[in-house]
């Protein structure tokens, strides 16, 4: 697998898709003697479940050659779980939505290298979907994770978040909010924030380069990183240790997929009881939908050292949280036409452009675009956060792009142990560790 070797270009080439030339017009209504029915596995996240939905109603009345169909995700089961069966069946859905499993799903995707879509994103931005010099998906937008905060809460307590640049001040920032009568922060022990998020703090701050962190995961699947002992790991661990500390609600019950404690999250922060949350800014239609008048919610680093100037402590993650992939294996060329017609469409046409950039309040889906040309502008206070720091260069690379299928899942379970102190920081990284060992290179391009 082709990747970038230095994520300041991942970041630059993020930088919120500046409108330097006009929108390529939506796709000419293609001639067609009879509909085709073209299913997507999913609604890209449950938080924009209902603008998603819209914007394929809208597309349906669009034209008169295609009907898009979403198919339940079966959550909680994982993308491989419910995609497995269905091919098996003859059933595959003819556009997917995923990250981690693209190398698995490679030999069955259509290449889309050539395609309109693939020629307006820019080229680092395909990185993870570049496999064997085929480009297989192409991405929804950028996100960023960090901590979440809530300004009328910090105003209240006499906390500046751009003033918090060390593990220390991050206390001392909680122990302002708590003298306040708010609480401190949320740390929610979801396993796909665990899994994903929370252990990314660990990996993208790693090493300062991309192929020191690369070397992080060799040493892994190889069984010879003990993160016992590594620095970085220990601070890492601290500050895991410091947001359960602080966490305003210390016996959550937690289901298989999440949803309960994350609304309940959601609506912590919107009413303005809790200061901070470690989460995203897929977030912030939650939010806004829970609190549409506010405009005090912003985004900012999770400090994981006590030095200022260490390597990530001043940046936030920023990285493609999925890539649309089309079969090519059980798909008819009319079903593929369809699929790249729908994609083109949503972030081509000026409607579609709206359904993916607008607010939530306004029917859209709040997601920062990405394809060259769009004439629409994501402009949510946490989207206009994140391209301060994209511009900045100071963005900490999703190493958890390069997980391997599933592996999200175990280091989940793992954190949820330690977040409910079942298992110590030692016994935690024994289990990272045995969940890596062995696994297959695919970020340096060995194919399972």
């Amino acid at each position: 697998m082709k990747k970038a070797t230095k994520f300041a270009a991942i970041a630059l080439a993020s930088a919120l898709a500046v409108s330097v030339v006009s929108a390529p017009a939506a796709n000419a209504a293609p001639a067609c003697s009879s509909k085709t029915t073209v299913t997507m596995l999913g609604t890209i996240k449950v938080e924009i479940k209902e603008q998603f939905l819209k914007a394929v109603s809208a597309y349906n009345a669009s034209q008169k050659c295609y009907t898009v169909k979403t198919l339940p995700d079966r959550r909680p089961l994982t993308f491989l779980q419910v995609v497995t069966p269905m091919y098996a069946a003859k059933k595959a859905p003819t556009i997917m939505y995923t990250l981690q499993e693209i190398p698995d799903m490679a030999n069955k995707l259509m290449d889309l290298k050539n395609t309109k879509l693939a020629k307006l994103v820019p080229s680092s931005l395909l990185n993870a979907a570049t496999i064997g010099g085929k480009v297989v998906g192409v991405p929804s937008t950028v996100e960023a994770f960090g901590l979440i905060y809530n300004k009328k809460v910090l105003d209240k307590a006499g906390v500046d978040p751009k003033k918090i640049a060390t593990r220390d001040d991050l206390e001392a920032a909680f122990k302002k909010v708590e003298a306040s009568g708010k609480k401190a922060v949320r740390f929610s022990a979801i396993w796909w924030s665990l899994g994903a998020h929370v252990t990314n703090m660990y990996f993208g701050n790693s090493s300062s380069t991309h192929e020191g962190r690369l070397k992080v995961l060799d040493g892994l699947a190889a069984g010879t990183k003990k993160l016992a002992s590594d620095a970085v790991f220990k601070d890492w661990l601290a500050t895991f240790e410091l947001l359960k500390k602080y966490n305003s609600n210390k016996t959550q019950t937690i289901d298989a997929t999440g949803d309960a404690e994350y609304a309940d999250a959601v609506a912590e922060l919107a009413k303005s009881e809790v200061g901070f949350w470690f989460m995203g800014n897929w977030a912030e239609p939650s939010l806004m939908a829970k609190a549409p008048e506010t405009t005090d919610f912003g985004l900012m680093p999770l400090p994981i050292s006590n030095n200022a100037k260490a390597y990530g402590n001043n940046s936030i993650a920023v990285g493609v949280p999925g890539f649309f992939l089309i079969d090519k294996v059980q798909s008819t060329p009319a079903q593929r036409e369809g699929a790249l017609d729908f994609l083109t469409w949503l972030y081509t046409s000026t409607k579609g452009q709206h359904f993916v950039a607008d607010n939530v309040d306004k029917g859209g889906m709040g997601f920062i675009p990405v394809y060259k040309g769009s004439k629409v502008e994501a402009n949510t206070f946490m989207s206009k956060d994140i391209s301060t720091y994209v511009k900045a260069n100071k963005a900490i690379e999703w190493i958890n792009s390069y997980y391997p299928a599933g592996g999200q899942n175990l280091y989940g379970a793992s954190g949820q142990k330690l977040w409910a102190d079942k298992i110590t920081g030692a016994e935690y990284a024994a289990e990272i560790e045995a969940a890596w060992k062995g696994a297959t290179k695919t970020w340096r391009g060995v194919k399972k």
